[in-house]
C-alpha cells in the first residue's frame, strides 16, 4: 500500500496533520506496529491536554502552585456576625450551613450533639435569643446579630448553672448524649413558663395570665421534643422541679455500700423505673 493510497479518504487538513507527525517520527514509520501506536498515543496526549486545560482553567493550569498560597473556596459564602456564649464571632461560611455545625465544626463547641439531624430528638437543643431551637434545622445565617447559647455557656465563674446542678443530684442522666439538649431545653422552659407562655395542657388559656406554675404534667409535655433512649425521664423532671420551685426534691437513687454490692437482695428499689 503506498503513502498515496494510505491517505485516500482523509481530508486536507488531516493529510497536512499527519504528514507533520509522521515527518517528526518518521524513523519508526510502518504500515502497522509501532508507529501507529505512536500515532494515536500522540493524538490522545493533544486530547488530554485541551481536556485538562478546560476542565481546570487555564489560568489555573498556568499558574506556579509554588507562588499562589492555597485559599479556601466557600460556595455561597456569607458574613455571620453574631454572639456565642457572650463571645462575638465573625465568620465566613457557606449560606446553607446548618447552626449545629457551625458551632461544632467551625467553634469547636462540641457539647451540641448531632443525633437524627432530622430535628426529631432534640439532642441539638440550643438557645437563641432566650428561645429554644433546634440548631439542626437552624441556619447560621438567620443567627446574624442574635445570641446563642450552648450548653458550654450555662456555667458562670467556674459554677455550674443550678440546672447543672440538679441533673447530677437526681441523676437526670446515663449515657449523657442527651444530656446538652435536655438541659438547655429545661433552662429556656422556665423562662417560657415564667413568661406566661402556654402549652398544649395548660388549662384555662384565655383566662391565666401570669406566670405558669409547671406540673409534672406540664414538665413531660414541654419536654416531649427532647428524647432520652437510656429512658431516665423521672429524673430530669424531679431536676426540673426542684429547679422550678426552689424547693429540694428527694432523689431516688442513693450509692450502695459494700455490704449493699455484695448481695443485690439489699438493692433500693427505684419504683419509677
Amino acid at each position: 500500500m503506498t503513502e498515496e493510497n494510505q491517505n485516500e479518504g482523509l481530508t486536507e487538513d488531516e493529510k497536512a496533520l499527519l504528514s507533520e507527525i509522521l515527518s517528526e517520527d518518521s524513523s519508526n514509520l510502518s504500515e502497522f506496529g509501532e508507529s501507529r501506536r505512536n500515532f494515536l498515543k500522540q493524538l490522545t496526549m493533544a486530547g488530554g491536554g485541551i481536556l485538562a486545560f478546560e476542565l481546570f482553567g487555564g489560568q489555573e493550569l498556568l499558574a506556579s502552585p509554588a507562588t499562589q498560597p492555597f485559599t479556601e473556596s466557600i460556595e455561597n459564602a456569607v458574613t455571620l456576625s453574631f454572639k456565642v456564649n457572650g463571645a462575638k464571632k465573625s465568620l465566613s461560611l457557606d449560606s446553607r450551613m446548618t447552626l449545629l455545625d457551625t458551632l461544632r465544626e467551625k467553634l469547636q463547641l462540641t457539647g451540641s450533639k448531632k443525633g437524627c439531624d432530622h430535628g426529631q430528638c432534640g439532642a441539638c437543643t440550643v438557645m437563641v435569643d432566650g428561645k429554644r431551637v433546634l440548631s439542626c434545622l437552624t441556619l447560621a445565617a438567620s443567627c446574624t446579630d442574635k445570641s446563642v447559647t450552648t450548653i458550654e455557656g450555662l456555667a458562670k465563674d467556674g459554677e455550674l448553672h443550678p440546672m447543672q446542678t440538679a441533673f447530677l443530684k437526681h441523676d437526670g442522666f446515663q449515657c449523657g448524649y442527651c444530656t446538652p439538649g435536655q438541659i438547655c431545653s429545661a433552662v429556656a422552659l422556665l423562662s417560657e413558663a415564667k413568661n406566661g407562655e402556654a402549652s398544649y395542657v395548660t388549662a384555662n388559656v384565655q383566662t391565666s395570665k401570669g406566670a405558669v406554675s409547671l406540673s409534672e404534667e406540664e414538665i413531660r409535655e414541654r419536654m416531649s421534643g427532647n428524647i432520652c433512649r437510656c429512658g431516665a425521664y423521672p429524673n430530669i423532671v424531679d431536676a426540673i422541679r426542684e429547679v422550678h420551685t426552689g424547693k429540694g426534691v428527694a432523689q431516688n437513687w442513693q450509692f450502695v455500700d459494700d455490704n449493699q454490692a455484695s448481695n443485690t437482695s439489699d438493692l433500693p428499689k427505684n419504683d419509677n423505673k
